[in-house]
C-alpha cells in the first residue's frame, strides 16, 4: 500500500508542500511562493502575488479563467502558515512529511490546512486532464497569517482593489476533520474579542491592608467574568448546544506587580471571548465597562480583536450557489452536519464583504488533530478528498 501512495503524483505534491517550514513565529514564505509559483506553471495557471500590509506576508492567487468572465468567479482558499510544533512530543519529525507502512502522513500542516491547498489544485489537475472549461473563473488563494488572526493577511487583502477585481462570488474555506462519517460544514463563525483590562489600583507596601488595590479590583471583576461564564457552561448542558451556540470566555494571561512585598499601582488580565451570534455587541461591550465600574473603577479595556458582528451564509434553495453546492455533495452520497465553526477562520472575512461562504474539508472518518502533536492525514483521505473537490469545482464553475 505504502509503495503505491509513494509514487502516487498528487501525494509527492502534497508532502513537498508540507516539508516547508512556514511555522510561527517570524515565517519565511517565500519557499512557499516558489513552490506555488511551480505548481501554477505546471497548471498554467496565471500566478500573482499581492503584499498588501507587510511585504514579508504575501497573498497569492493562482487563476484560471473562465468562459464567461462576467459571471462571479469562486474562490478556493487556504493559509500557508502553520502552528508552531513541541518537536519533543512528536514521534515523526514534524516537517519531514513522514509516511508510515499504513499510508498516514505525518507533518505540520497535514490537517491544517496545507491539504486543501494542494487539494484544490489536484481537483483542477483532473479537470483539465478531462478537457473542462470552466464556465465561471476560479481563483485558489494562499494566504499568510490566518494562524495568527489574518490581520494583515485576509483582512486586509479584502479590502484592496485588486480583490475586488477578482470578482468573487462563492468561497470555500477550511473547516476540521470529522471522526465519524458524516462531514463538517461551517456556515457562519462566533465573533472574536480578546480583552484586556488593565487595573489600576493603590499602591504602597506589601505589609499593610490598602484600600483599592489593583488585586482587589481584579478579584472582583473576574469573579463577574467567571459568573457569566458558567451561564454559558450552564446554558449548553441545559439545553444541549454546540460550542459554537454559546459564549466562551477564557482568562487567558495574568500580568504585572514589581516584587512579592510591593502592592503594584496596576495588574493586567487578558480574556479570550467568543461572541454567539444572538449576542447584541454593544450591550455586551457596556455590560463589561459596567462591570468595570461595579469592581471600583479605575479599569482600562483594551481590545487586542475585535471582530464585529458578520452575519452567517444563507442556506436557500433560492441561493444558486448553495443549492449548487449541497446539490453536488447529495450528489457524492455525503453527510453534512451544518453547524457555527467553533473557532475562526479567513472566511469571516469573506463573509463581511458579502461573499457567500462556506468551511469544507472533505476528511471523515479520521481523528481531529489539527494544531496536535503527530498530526497527520491518510493518503487514502487525502486522495479521495481530491476527487470530491474535482465535483465541487466542476458543478460550481459551470453555474450559469
Amino acid at each position: 500500500m505504502t509503495t503505491d501512495y509513494e509514487n502516487n503524483e498528487e501525494i509527492k505534491i502534497f508532502r513537498e508542500y508540507l516539508r516547508i517550514p512556514s511555522v510561527h513565529p517570524n515565517i519565511d514564505y517565500e519557499p512557499c511562493l516558489k513552490f506555488i509559483k511551480a505548481q501554477a506553471d505546471s497548471l498554467d495557471l496565471s500566478y500573482n502575488v499581492y503584499r498588501v500590509v507587510n511585504p514579508k506576508k504575501p497573498v497569492v492567487i493562482l487563476t484560471w479563467k473562465g468562459s464567461d468572465s462576467k459571471l462571479p468567479a469562486i474562490l478556493l482558499n487556504s493559509h500557508m502558515d502553520v502552528v508552531p510544533v513541541f518537536e519533543e512530543y512528536w514521534t515523526h519529525p514534524p516537517f519531514a512529511a513522514e509516511m508510515d507502512k499504513d499510508g498516514k502522513i505525518f507533518a505540520r500542516g497535514s490537517q491544517d490546512m496545507k491539504c486543501c491547498g494542494t487539494q484544490y489544485l489536484g481537483a483542477i489537475r483532473a479537470l483539465k486532464k478531462a478537457g473542462f472549461v470552466p464556465k465561471r473563473t476560479i481563483h485558489v488563494s494562499f494566504v499568510p497569517e490566518e494562524e495568527i488572526g489574518g490581520v494583515e493577511g485576509m483582512q486586509e487583502f479584502v479590502l484592496t482593489d485588486e480583490f475586488k477585481a477578482l470578482n468573487v462570488g462563492f468561497a470555500l474555506d477550511e473547516a476540521i476533520a470529522s471522526e465519524d462519517e458524516v462531514f463538517h460544514l461551517f456556515y457562519a463563525e462566533r465573533s472574536i474579542w480578546h480583552v484586556q483590562f488593565r487595573i489600576n489600583g493603590t499602591p504602597g507596601h506589601g505589609l499593610v491592608l490598602l484600600p483599592e488595590t489593583a488585586g482587589e479590583k481584579a478579584t472582583r471583576l473576574m469573579s463577574k467574568i467567571m459568573a457569566f461564564r458558567e451561564t454559558q457552561v450552564k446554558k449548553m448542558k441545559e439545553e444541549n448546544l454546540l460550542i459554537g451556540q454559546v459564549t466562551t470566555v477564557n482568562l487567558t494571561k495574568m500580568s504585572g506587580g514589581v516584587q512579592t512585598n510591593v502592592v503594584p499601582p496596576q495588574l493586567t488580565v487578558t480574556f479570550d471571548m467568543r461572541l454567539a451570534l444572538d449576542v447584541d455587541h454593544a450591550q455586551f461591550e457596556a455590560q463589561l465597562k459596567q462591570w468595570c465600574e461595579e469592581s471600583g473603577g479605575g479599569i482600562e479595556i483594551f481590545f487586542e480583536i475585535k471582530n464585529p458582528y458578520v452575519p452567517p451564509t444563507k442556506m436557500e434553495d433560492s441561493d444558486p450557489y448553495w443549492k449548487t453546492f449541497k446539490g453536488t455533495l447529495d450528489e457524492l452520497g455525503l453527510k453534512i452536519r451544518p453547524s457555527i465553526l467553533p473557532g475562526a477562520t479567513d472566511n469571516r472575512f469573506l463573509r463581511r464583504v458579502g461573499i457567500t461562504a462556506f468551511g469544507f474539508m472533505p476528511i471523515n472518518n479520521h481523528p481531529l488533530l489539527l494544531h496536535d502533536h503527530d498530526e497527520f492525514l491518510k493518503a487514502e483521505t487525502y486522495l479521495k478528498g481530491i476527487e470530491y473537490y474535482t465535483k465541487i469545482i466542476e458543478n460550481l464553475s459551470s453555474l450559469a
